[in-house]
Formats: C-alpha cells, structure tokens, sequence
C-alpha cells in the first residue's frame, strides 16, 4: 500500500492559510491519518473531528480510494468573531492501493471524530503453505537367473 506526498497539494494548503489570516472562514487542512497492518488487513484511522459523518465519502476508482468530508463552523446569527482557529470546509485525501488488497471488503466506522478503514489483504496475496506430494516410483528388482554351472 504506497501514500504519496502532493507538493501542489501542500503548497495550496499553505496559500489558503496565508490568505484567510484575516479571520474569515479559513481552509481546510489536510487529514492526518495512521495507516499499520495487522496480520492480514491494513488499518488507516484518519482524524476528522467535527465532521458529519454524514458528509464523509468514501469512492474506490480503479486502485484509487478517496477520502472526502465536510466540516462547517457556525455562529449564531449576528454574531462578531473574536477567534476563529478551528478550520472548515472540504477535506481530501487520494491513496493508491496496491493491487493485492480486497477492495470489496472495505469496512469503514466513524466514530469519536475518527474515521476507521479496515482493508483486508486479498486470499491471492496472503501467505500460505504448499504442499509436497511425494511419489516413491515402484523399483523392479530383476532377479538374476541363476547360472548353469557344472
């Protein structure tokens, strides 16, 4: 399972929040997220809170899995920002999955402000054992005549 870092990604992540210090709605930042594996599944918690777990979508394309959600802030109407550090807006994250994972078998939670993917490894990909049939092969044993002596 290969992560790829997006520099252009980054870099607009960085541009958006240069450019929303005035306190205005500011962008959202990327998800930071774990990714281990156990025995044969890899688990990804990716933290997302104040999201509505209504609002997260989830989309394999190809070996492609996007991680999509929403997350908004509001006030009560009239109200004067005096601080607004949590950011809102849209999150995104792309991951390439390789080609020995079961994408039928994704489980996703959501749960705490964590979202949960369990993807297991697919039956072709995980470790097994081969066995050896052994063959003895029938040997003739010819039995010499005896020789005429005498």
């Amino acid at each position: 399972m290969a992560l790829t870092f997006d520099p252009f990604r980054e870099m607009d992540r960085l541009t958006a929040r240069l450019l929303t210090g005035d306190g205005s709605a500011r962008a959202a930042s990327w998800m930071p997220m774990d990714l281990y594996r156990v025995e044969d599944r890899y688990v990804i918690n990716v933290d997302l809170p104040g999201v509505d777990p209504g609002s997260i979508d989830l989309d394999v394309d190809g070996n492609t899995l996007t991680i999509a959600a929403e997350r908004t802030i509001g006030a009560a109407e009239g109200a004067r920002w005096l601080a607004q550090e949590r950011p809102a807006g849209r999150y995104t994250r792309q991951l390439s999955l390789g080609p020995d994972l079961d994408l039928d078998g994704i489980h996703a939670a959501y749960e705490n402000g964590v979202l949960s993917l369990t993807i297991p490894v697919a039956d072709r990909a995980k470790p097994r054992k081969i066995s050896v049939e052994h063959r003895a092969e029938p040997r003739e044993i010819a039995a010499e005549e005896p020789t005429a002596s005498g």
